[in-house]
């Protein structure tokens, strides 16, 4: 297996990048975009998922990345409880709610699969970038 250099080789990242697209996209229809915090807070919260794992891999600590990755993974659970309110209140229709909080199962998964790989090895360094 290749080793990881960037952190847009990581799947998590790569999976919290269309997750947040598709975020993007639901909290513009007309609906969801009429209440700005609660489009702005998912948003958000999406956009955290893949930050906190660009931010934490490129601190090239294993312990940092193990921290920000549970950040990642917290943010994971705000966007599935903001998928709630939004289902609730008429924003978004069940299917496309079914649809992003399978999105967000899976990128929940990935994270805690990532966390877990990182459990025994907290304190060596990451890859080096080129």
């Amino acid at each position: 297996m290749a080793k990881i250099e960037r952190f847009e080789d990581l799947i998590a990242w790569q999976k919290a990048r269309i997750l947040a697209s598709d975020i993007y996209v639901t909290t513009r229809e007309e609906q969801f975009r009429r209440d700005f915090g609660l489009a702005s807070q998912v948003q958000r919260a999406a956009v955290s998922v893949m930050a906190n794992l660009a931010e934490g891999f490129e601190r090239r600590r294993k312990a940092e990345f193990h921290r920000y990755v549970e950040i990642a993974k917290a943010s994971c659970a705000e966007v599935s409880s903001h998928l709630y309110v939004a289902l609730d209140v008429g924003y978004i229709e069940a299917s496309r709610f079914e649809a992003l909080q399978s999105q967000v199962a899976e990128l929940g998964r990935i994270l805690a699969g990532l966390k877990a790989s990182l459990d025994g090895t907290r304190n060596s360094e990451l890859g080096t970038r080129n």
